[in-house]
């Protein structure tokens, strides 16, 4: 398992973390930068639904949307020259975290509760696993999150930088890294 036969600079690069703290922002944003096409794998899932990842969740459940997330991330992580950003619960699968591990880069985009609870009236209504929960709930629920992410090859601190800045030190690292390994 694993694209081993790709080189480190042709594998994928995918963006993990929590819901809301910019992993389609600045996976496209850097997907511009090295000029790779950008795949947001909810956005994906909603075309093939025809509707929005809250209605999927609400029509066919959460367990159905799990399948497709797996099966879409698995279709592109095994390509080459991708910007991946996956969902903020697709981590929470195991074998997601194996196939985004062996097959692609792996960036978390790190967002502390306080910085990331500034946005939550931006986000809160197209996030179906928010609907309905408490401020508290919500906590809860970040901080639980935060030991699926572990899981990673790169963390990226994004508190108090802005999305430019952010872009250039995920391009710029990734420029280091194919110098000193490919």
């Amino acid at each position: 398992m694993g694209n081993d036969n790709m080189s480190l600079k042709e594998k994928s690069i995918v963006f993990i973390g929590f819901m809301g703290v910019g992993k389609t922002t600045i996976g496209s944003l850097v997907a511009k930068k090295l000029y790779r096409d950008f795949i947001d794998i909810d956005q994906e899932i909603e075309k093939e639904y025809g509707m929005p990842a809250t209605e999927i969740f609400k029509t066919f459940g959460e367990k159905v949307f799990r399948e497709k997330e797996k099966n879409i991330i698995d279709f592109y992580s095994k390509q080459k020259l991708k910007i991946i950003s996956v969902g903020g619960g697709a981590f929470l699968q195991e074998e997601i975290q194996k196939i985004c591990l062996s097959n692609c880069i792996v960036f978390f985009l790190d967002l502390s509760w306080e910085s990331w609870k500034e946005r939550i009236n931006l986000i809160i209504d197209s996030r179906p696993v928010l609907q309905g929960k408490s401020l508290d709930e919500i906590k809860e629920l970040f901080y639980t999150r935060q030991q699926y992410y572990t899981n990673h090859h790169s963390k990226v601190e994004t508190d108090n930088l802005d999305i430019e800045s952010v872009a250039n030190n995920i391009v710029d690292a990734l420029k280091t890294a194919w110098e000193l390994y490919d």
